[in-house]
């Protein structure tokens, strides 16, 4: 018979399932603003930017954080999330606001010919030549910014909702409160996100109203589909982690 745990090792056990929650959570935000809208690929009817895929991820996290841990501990992992979105645009800043190399010490691969003009992200017109990092610069620094908006807004009302719908059904139907905090959230998140990555975009002539229209619809469709089928792994890792973690229910609520 498996001896019983002390109150530091359950403790231990705790702050490492956090710590991993809390990992997945960070990784697939940091994912979004690194890969971003890179490259844009085609789910049947959806046309998403790559970065979007890890995303839901964040919200699974942060309901299961909410359940488990409590709203404190969620909130103070979103707004680590928040201090990585800035510390990712500041770097991203400097770099940009250094300057290159001489021409003749660049590597190859630094500038990239172009055969003709291109419009950026953020609505810039370069032709013949751009910097590599220019480029992902332009491709990520607006996405970084309108996805820090997004998340301070979506993950914390994320966050509020899910402790409304707790509190308001007094710890019962937990797929109420994970997909409705969930799929509000969500909703905040693709207006937000992509209203502001292509707004200067869409201003400048590169993208049209129904493009603009399609990529939120798809952003959000796929965010829906994906938020609804974790509803039962959500289930299961609630059931687990509760046991494992020794979470008393009653007692909690």
């Amino acid at each position: 018979m498996t001896p019983p745990l002390t109150q530091q090792e359950l403790n231990w056990r705790r702050e490492k399932v956090f710590l991993v929650l809390a990992g997945f959570f960070l990784s697939a935000m940091t994912l979004l603003n690194v890969i971003g809208i890179t490259r844009f690929i085609q789910l049947g009817p959806m046309a998403l930017a790559v970065g979007v895929l890890p995303y839901p991820l964040t919200f699974l996290c942060t309901d299961l954080v909410s359940e488990i841990y409590g709203k404190r501990r969620a909130n103070f992992m979103v707004t680590v999330g928040l201090i990585m979105n800035i510390f990712v645009i500041a770097v991203l800043w400097i770099g940009n606001s250094l300057p290159s190399v001489a021409a003749d010490s660049m590597p190859p691969w630094q500038s990239l010919n172009l055969s003709s003009d291109v419009i950026l992200p953020d609505g810039t017109v370069v032709g013949d030549t751009i910097e590599l990092y220019q480029l992902i610069f332009a491709c990520t620094s607006g996405a970084v910014v309108a996805s820090m908006l997004a998340y301070i807004a979506a993950q914390y009302c994320d966050v509020h909702l899910f402790h409304f719908w707790k509190r308001l059904t007094k710890g019962k139907h937990l797929w109420l409160r994970n997909n409705l905090s969930t799929l509000v959230s969500q909703g905040v998140d693709s207006f937000t996100v992509i209203s502001i990555t292509f707004g200067a975009a869409y201003f400048a002539g590169a993208i049209s109203l129904p493009q603009l229209l399609v990529l939120m619809g798809s952003n959000y469709l796929f965010k829906m589909v994906v938020a609804l089928v974790d509803t039962l792994p959500f289930y299961g890792a609630v059931h687990y982690l509760r046991r494992y973690l020794h979470i008393d229910n009653e007692v909690e609520h």
